[in-house]
């Protein structure tokens, strides 16, 4: 293991390839946490609901159904997912996008979401190099994609990543691994409240709700990564991208305007561009405001 290690650090091409391939294979673990997160907390409310207002009706005896539980199979013939027919993106392409019993077609999302994944993540990787930074970096980038994809589906950022990412935020500024302490406090009190404010506003005004306490809790956390400087940025970048993405998304697939859009995929793209590139972008900002 040290061996690796050491290989890992002296040469950084083992060391992002390692990375690509490991992130790869997270990629196809991101799948299974996007589709059965949700319905696991589904399962979970239903229970809750169910045992207070219900105490003596009879517990759920349905099979368990878990990250690891049942195993995966195809949606359209229940074939049960071979090992070789599991290799993160190469049997999509083997397979030809196409089960091999049924042949019914494979959304093309999944080796999407894998490729995606191990890109960005030796992108983060290559900017910090062989580095605790680097490491967390990568966790921080997985968790996003998972948020990412999680809201676009079902409009929920689920507090099994969202609160997670907060204190692992806090804990690394106790080492000045991004940022200092009292940055990353200040950076999660202030993201939070931000949205938080803006949400009653709205509400107050519109008597309509805006967005969902998951993006409050979502720019906490990454306020407690790139600290409390840096939240600007990632607000004024998020709403950019999703105001642009929202008009075209009205424009070309003739949405209705009063169809929620989510938010958090923005913010959960700018979190990952501020903590790589924060710095530069104000800078760049500075001088343009000052040239």
């Amino acid at each position: 293991m040290n061996e690796v290690l050491i290989l890992m650090e002296s040469s950084p091409v083992f060391f992002l390839g390692i990375v690509f391939v490991t992130s790869l294979m997270v990629g196809s673990f991101l799948n299974v946490v996007i589709y059965r997160l949700p319905i696991m907390m589904e399962r979970e409310w239903k229970e809750a609901y169910q045992a207070h207002f219900h105490p003596d009706t009879d517990a759920d005896s349905s099979p368990p159904f878990n990250l690891v539980k049942p195993d995966s199979t195809c949606p359209a013939c229940g074939h049960k997912i071979r090992v070789w027919e599991n290799i993160p993106v190469l049997s999509w392409l083997i397979l030809r996008g196409k089960c091999s019993q049924c042949h019914a077609p494979i959304s093309v999302r999944y080796p999407a979401v894998e490729l995606l994944t191990a890109v960005i993540s030796t992108i983060t990787a290559s900017h910090f190099g062989f580095s605790t930074e680097a490491f967390f970096a990568v966790l921080f980038t997985w968790s996003l994609v998972a948020l990412i994809f999680i809201d676009t589906d079902k409009m929920l950022l689920p507090d099994q990543i969202t609160l997670p990412l907060i204190w692992v935020g806090l804990l690394l500024s106790l080492h000045h691994v991004y940022v200092s302490p009292n940055d990353a406090i200040w950076g999660a009190v202030a993201g939070y409240l931000s949205l938080w404010s803006v949400y009653w506003l709205f509400k107050i005004v519109t008597g309509k709700e805006g967005m969902g306490f998951g993006d409050f809790k979502l720019l906490a956390a990454i306020g407690a990564w790139v600290g409390w400087q840096h939240l600007p940025t990632v607000i004024l970048m998020s709403s950019a991208v999703g105001a642009v993405i929202g008009i075209a998304m009205l424009k070309f697939q003739k949405k209705d305007q009063s169809q929620p859009i989510p938010f958090g995929p923005y913010l959960a793209i700018a979190g990952w561009i501020t903590l790589l590139y924060g710095e530069t972008l104000a800078n760049a900002y500075w001088q343009w405001v000052l040239a």
